[in-house]
């Protein structure tokens, strides 16, 4: 497979905004917290001397609560820019507020820049550096930091999971794929990110990214003892994500593992 999956084909999808705040929706607000909405807010960080904006929301009392999770979401080709994905203000930053203050975790939502990808050096130091000023900020719980990701995004799980093997408590990629390029693409992966906790999920009818990813990823992940779990959907294609979002125990999956 060729890198990010022949530029995700030639990226024929454009993942509408509203589409998008819908999977974060409904994969959030199946745990279990009803606080209010909390505040989705805007950061900065620093890379070779330029500037990179990304978003965090904090859950409802955030100051009260100490020793927080966080949960990275790493969007898809079509979120890419330099402002942010996800609205702050109107009526679509209520929404969000509204559902993603219903999860008790801090969520860090950095954005790719145009032509960029997760695997890029620039963008792998500004996600490690939003993830390792967050964690200050909020004197949040490093044994508990989640990676998730959709499409590009997924391939992003496996390219940070790898590169950084012990960071992460779980795992969530939808219709990802396998962020090494070419050779031994899948047991060389899967010996790097180890016994990791991993959810896999994938569209069999995927035309963007193949489901043939996830399928070998899942199994190798399998033939070096991983610890890992594999959903594949009949008659569903590239959007998923909304299959993933109705599993009522991937967010207490999630929120129960830990380093």
């Amino acid at each position: 497979m060729d890198r990010q999956a022949s530029r995700l084909r030639s990226n024929p999808y454009r993942i509408m905004k509203n589409d998008l705040m819908s999977m974060l929706g409904g994969m959030f607000s199946s745990a279990v917290s009803k606080g209010g909405q909390g505040k989705l807010e805007n950061r900065t960080t620093n890379v070779d001397s330029k500037d990179y904006a990304f978003q965090i929301h904090v859950p409802p009392n955030v100051e009260n609560t100490p020793n927080l999770p966080i949960i990275i979401f790493l969007h898809g080709i079509g979120q890419r820019g330099s402002g942010g994905f996800v609205p702050t203000n109107g009526a679509g930053g209520a929404i969000a507020k509204h559902y993603l203050g219903q999860i008790p975790a801090i969520i860090l939502l950095p954005q790719c820049r145009p032509e960029s990808y997760w695997s890029d050096p620039v963008m792998e130091k500004m996600v490690v550096e939003s993830l390792a000023q967050t964690v200050e900020e909020f004197k949040a719980d490093e044994k508990r930091t989640y990676l998730t990701g959709v499409s590009m995004g997924g391939y992003g799980v496996w390219h940070f999971a790898s590169e950084f093997p012990k960071k992460f408590a779980a795992l969530i990629s939808i219709c990802g794929g396998s962020s090494y390029p070419k050779g031994d693409r899948f047991d060389a992966l899967a010996k790097k990110v180890g016994a990791t906790p991993a959810w896999l999920f994938h569209g069999a009818d995927d035309v963007v990214v193949p489901v043939t990813e996830s399928r070998q990823i899942a199994a190798a992940l399998e033939a070096n003892n991983g610890n890992v779990k594999y959903n594949e959907y009949e008659n569903v294609g590239h959007h998923v994500w909304m299959n993933a979002l109705g599993e009522k125990d991937l967010m207490p999956w999630l929120l129960a593992q830990h380093l």
